[in-house]
């Protein structure tokens, strides 16, 4: 029997999220989602369980012309910080989900945190 690869990436995307949750009851998650046209992040409470701030390639407020790339991410993740920052959080635990920390989930890891943000 043959495990497709959304099954793999669902078995990735838990082991990820069992070992932050274990750290993410004092901080709150800065969860990253990645289509192959646009970038989302959210900022996540998990004891309350609600979204504090988001942000996206999508947003009104986003300048690029293409959601798809590294340049696209790192502004997304400026975007976050800033957000973050103007309601007061400054420390999250950064999910990168079932993504390997490269290219454009980098990009937008690295640029919140030169945004202010501690992970």
């Amino acid at each position: 029997m043959s495990i497709s690869a959304s099954q793999l990436a669902e078995r990735r995307r838990k082991r990820t999220r069992a070992k932050l949750l274990k750290v993410s009851k004092l901080r709150p998650r800065l969860s990253v989602y990645r289509s192959s046209r646009h970038i989302y992040v959210q900022v996540i409470d998990d004891t309350a369980g609600c979204t504090l701030t988001q942000a996206s390639s999508k947003d009104k407020a986003f300048k690029g012309s293409t959601g798809s790339n590294v340049e696209a991410a790192s502004e997304v993740g400026k975007m976050v910080a800033e957000r973050a920052m103007a309601i007061g959080i400054k420390s999250v635990v950064f999910d990168r989900g079932s993504y390997i920390f490269h290219g454009r989930v980098k990009a937008l890891a690295e640029s919140a945190r030169e945004g202010g943000l501690n992970f």
